[in-house]
C-alpha cells in the first residue's frame, strides 16, 4: 500500500486529530486514514446526489441528436 507524507500540516490539525484518535481508541494514523475514507465517500456520495438530480430534470424530455446539429452547421 502507498504512503503519504503531509508537510507542513497546521499545529493545531495535528493537535485535533490526535485527540480524535486518542478518543476512538485508534493510532494516529489509523485516524487520519479514516477521515480520509470518510471524506471520499461523502464526496462519492454528493456526486451522485447531484447527477440524481439531473436525471430527474432532464427526464422525460426529448432532445435532439447534437451530432446533425454539428453535421449540418460543418456543411455550410
Amino acid at each position: 500500500m502507498p504512503d503519504l507524507l503531509i508537510r507542513d500540516l497546521d499545529e493545531r490539525v495535528l493537535a485535533r486529530l490526535k485527540k480524535a484518535a486518542e478518543a476512538n481508541g485508534r493510532s494516529l494514523q489509523a485516524e487520519i486514514r479514516d477521515v480520509l475514507q470518510q471524506a471520499c465517500a461523502r464526496e462519492l456520495a454528493h456526486n451522485r446526489r447531484i447527477a440524481a438530480k439531473w436525471l430527474r430534470r432532464l427526464a422525460g424530455g426529448t432532445y435532439s441528436d447534437s451530432a446533425v446539429s454539428i453535421r449540418e452547421d460543418r456543411a455550410r
